[in-house]
């Protein structure tokens, strides 16, 4: 997503600056349980608090980033539903695509699975998002 703007920053800045000695920390919320549709539930609540209510219409961070990611009907509709006071329909308008995007959730060979994804990215830390100490083995485990 921010690879372009990245590169034109790299080469501006010159001295060498580039990926290679670049930090690039992402958030991911880690959810394992055996029903990947459940673990995106799980997600949900919390994706629809950013999109949906981390500031005013039209100067919401979050918002504007799920619309980069394809979801434009889908981040107005939870940020109404969210600013409504709807905060159990803005999750469930959380679309299960979005969320699966976003987060690592399922079975432990599914997150091992879709890591590979983010370890094939310019992420260079990965700042685990987990409630559960299960999570935090099973990332421990599979390596990162």
């Amino acid at each position: 997503m921010y690879g372009p703007a990245l590169e034109a920053g790299f080469r501006k800045a010159g001295n060498g600056k580039g990926f290679h000695n670049f930090d690039v920390a992402s958030s991911c919320t880690i959810i394992v349980h055996d029903d990947v549709k459940a673990a995106l539930q799980m997600v949900k609540p919390h994706l629809a608090l950013y999109i949906g209510g981390m500031g005013a219409r039209g100067k919401n961070f979050y918002n504007d980033l799920a619309c980069r990611y394809g979801f434009e009907a889908e981040a107005k509709k939870i940020q109404d539903l969210y600013l409504d006071g709807k905060k159990d329909e803005a999750a469930a308008a959380v679309p299960d695509a979005l969320a699966d995007e976003v987060s690592l959730a399922g079975p432990k060979e599914r997150i091992r699975d879709r890591l590979q994804r983010w370890k094939a990215s310019p992420v260079t830390t990965m700042i685990c998002a987990a409630t559960r100490p299960d999570a935090l083995r099973t990332i421990a485990e599979i390596g990162m």
